[in-house]
């Protein structure tokens, strides 16, 4: 092969590398970035995306969302709470079952507390929660998510025609840089899957 034309190729190559660095690096940096606005939406209700569990109890991650979905009912940013999340591991309760307990102990109401117990990926915690608000007359809603979580989150509540907004934890359990950057890149990864695949 002539050298010109093996330098176009290496450019090319090179152009193209380079762009793909390129796309990740500013994706990355708006689902960041996304994570750190500031809602002042009210809503009908909070969608709690679900979480491990740990025995009976919510684990860090999971507890940390179900205390800002009790502040937004508690501000009356509100009326209801959805709690989603299937069972992950044999012999746990599901993840909104220990959600909806723990905010019980909390002084929720129990009418105010709606539950969907199949969901085990965020895709499908947002689904089953819209067919949950739908029995309920509920059209507005306040996703609720650890701040790298909210871009996806958000966008996949959108593409399935809800009226959603971010309110992601102002405390998380991602709170070390090397926490953060591992969450990040792998966000960052199904962030990209959902945009080619939509799963």
């Amino acid at each position: 092969m002539p050298k010109f034309k093996k330098r176009w190729l290496i450019l090319i190559l090179l152009a193209l590398i380079s762009a793909i660095l390129l796309a990740i690096t500013s994706t990355a940096i708006s689902i960041y970035l996304y994570g750190k606005k500031i809602n002042t939406n009210k809503a009908e209700a909070a969608i709690v995306l679900g979480a491990a569990v740990w025995g009976e109890e919510p684990s860090p991650v999971f507890r940390e969302r179900i205390n800002h979905a009790i502040n937004l009912y508690k501000n009356q940013d509100v009326s209801k709470l959805i709690f989603t999340g299937g069972v992950g591991e044999i012999n746990e309760p599901a993840e909104a079952i220990v959600g909806k307990r723990y905010v019980l102990a909390r002084q929720v109401k129990s009418s105010d507390i709606l539950i969907e117990t199949k969901s085990r990926t965020t895709y499908q915690n947002l689904k089953n929660a819209r067919q949950v608000a739908a029995t309920h007359q509920l059209h507005k809603f306040l996703i609720v998510s650890d701040p790298l979580h909210m871009k996806r989150a958000v966008m996949m509540a959108r593409n399935l025609g809800m009226d959603a907004y971010p309110s992601p934890t102002p405390t998380t359990r991602y709170s070390t840089f090397r926490s953060q950057i591992d969450f990040l890149i792998r966000e960052t990864f199904f962030y990209f899957v959902y945009l080619v695949f939509k799963i």
